[in-house]
């Protein structure tokens, strides 16, 4: 995939950058130099290779089998492993099952390939976690069971399913960030972030799930579902939504504390999961973009403010300094998905302005600039420091999921291109200043040259498109193998009135059901 913008930074980094750092550094090397250790993280990995849907989806597919690998028979999963010796850690982390289902859901929509489902994949046993302890490392083996890929995402949605006071997934030792590792560990904290991320995965796998021949399990889920988005609406701190809740009911990113008011994936989720009120989900980002988008600084912060001197202990973040890393510091990875949800919105002016502050690539252009960042410029640092001692300097570089999001972003949420199976769509969220921008997109033998005019300068929406000098519906162009270069046109505007099909168009459209 080759894209050219009226940005040259976003072309140098979507072009050399970003997809070499994920597969060198995450899933060939699965090392960095701040974080040489060589394992597999669960939940890590398979971020990574959803942005390989359109390069590589057969690294994609080869994954998702090896993560099924490493579940128990009880639907958890291993945090981390050394593929050498199957090793590694078992804990009580809340959120790393589920990144299997959302990736085979990813996985499914993008390549259309359902007889991954159907692969079989042998469960581990391992003896539990003691209760006393968060964690343990060990050798699990295999069980005397499998089951396929399907059965192992539902078994581990299942596993996901109990909830706490409030009607929320229980956070256990910590969702996405796992230094919140203190919020639920006696077992009744719960998390906001996850009940987005629940609720996102039950609406796509209800679907998969009533394809199988389970519509009791779908309308079990699907009700689920909306019983969660009522009590999600309960999480609504006036202003924004809160992050969580600790095991004796205190709440986690309210206005009314001292330390991390508020939180940047609440927000973000809110809207990408397409769970929470539209009204409430702009509000939201709005709260986000006054609170934590640090134009000054060329940063989006992960929350404000950081943990330091209040008594609530949410475990090991509050150990990083003010400013640093997940406490209060830029976390590339929940940067991006603030980016994602603003274009979600329809925002290109904001959504590209924000793309191009968090590019490595822009925060070297000056001198000044590379005294400041003191990381490399070609690759995506997991972290930017926001203590005032440090501003604007990059922490651990190449090892971060943050790569693969940052791909994800451009060419989906920018850009608008996805892929469904036998076709794909063009769907841009850019900014007005934008006349036009191409991508070439090899496919197996087939090349595919796009360009895109924005004559009225437009955030958004498809005016028309032409395959191949015949008219086709953007949300569903044909994709296809042949060995021949294909060119589709689109123009970007509002949506001209549907016009009656002639021939070609009524065949080109049979040929896609």
């Amino acid at each position: 995939m080759q894209v050219e913008t009226p940005d040259d930074s976003f072309d140098l980094i979507m072009n050399r950058w970003l997809l070499y750092q994920a597969v060198s550094s995450r899933l060939w090397g699965r090392t960095g130099f701040l974080q040489p250790g060589g394992a597999y993280g669960f939940r890590d990995q398979l971020q990574d290779v959803m942005a390989l849907g359109f390069a590589r989806p057969d690294l994609f597919r080869e994954h998702l089998l090896r993560c099924a690998a490493h579940q128990f028979v009880e639907g958890d999963v291993q945090h981390w492993w050394h593929d050498q010796t199957g090793r590694g850690v078992r804990g009580r982390c809340s959120d790393d099952l589920l990144w299997l289902p959302y990736a085979v859901a990813r996985y499914l929509t993008c390549t259309g390939d359902h007889s991954v489902l159907d692969e079989p994949v042998a469960f581990l046993e391992a003896p539990e976690v003691p209760p006393a302890e968060a964690e343990a490392y060990g050798q699990p083996t295999e069980a005397g069971q499998s089951g396929t890929l399907y059965e192992h995402c539902v078994r581990a949605i299942e596993r996901r399913l109990p909830t706490g006071a409030h009607g929320l997934p229980l956070i256990g030792t910590g969702d996405w960030n796992d230094g919140m590792n203190r919020v639920g560990h006696q077992g009744r904290g719960e998390s906001v972030w996850l009940g987005w991320f629940l609720s996102k995965i039950l609406r796509d796998f209800a679907t998969i799930v009533t394809a199988r021949g389970d519509p009791e399990r779908a309308t079990r889920w699907r009700g689920e579902r909306e019983r969660m988005a009522t009590m999600l609406e309960q999480a609504w701190d006036g202003d924004w939504y809160r992050r969580a809740y600790f095991d004796d009911g205190t709440p986690l990113g309210s206005a009314q504390a001292q330390e991390c008011r508020i939180d940047a994936i609440s927000q973000s989720w809110a809207v990408l999961s397409g769970t929470a009120p539209r009204r409430r989900a702009e509000r939201a980002m709005d709260a986000v973009r006054m609170q934590l988008v640090r134009r000054d600084a060329g940063v989006i912060q992960l929350l404000a403010p950081p943990f330091d001197q209040a008594p609530l202990d949410p475990g090991y973040i509050k150990g990083y300094v003010p400013g640093v890393r997940e406490n209060g510091g830029q976390y590339t990875h929940a940067a991006l998905w603030t980016v994602m949800a603003i274009a979600h919105l329809g925002s290109g002016d904001e959504a590209v302005e924000l793309f191009h502050m968090l590019n490595p690539i822009n925060r070297t252009r000056t001198p000044a600039d590379v005294e400041r960042y003191q990381v490399e410029p070609y690759v995506v640092a997991a972290d930017v420091y926001t203590h005032p001692a440090h501003i604007g300097r990059g922490g651990w570089t190449w090892y971060t999921g943050s790569a693969a999001w940052m791909y994800r972003l451009g060419l989906e949420s920018i850009l608008g291109l996805r892929r469904r199976g036998g076709c794909f769509s063009v769907a841009p969220c850019v900014p007005g200043s934008w006349d036009h921008f191409r991508l070439r997109w090899r496919h197996g033998t087939s090349t595919y040259e796009i360009t895109v005019e924005n004559p009225t300068r437009s955030n958004r929406g498809v005016a028309e498109a032409a395959l191949d000098g015949i008219v086709v519906d953007a949300g569903a162009i044909p994709l296809v193998d042949d060995g021949a270069v294909h060119r589709l046109r689109v123009v970007m505007g509002e949506p001209l009135p549907a016009a009656l099909p002639g021939p070609e168009s009524a065949l080109l459209l049979g040929n896609l059901f």
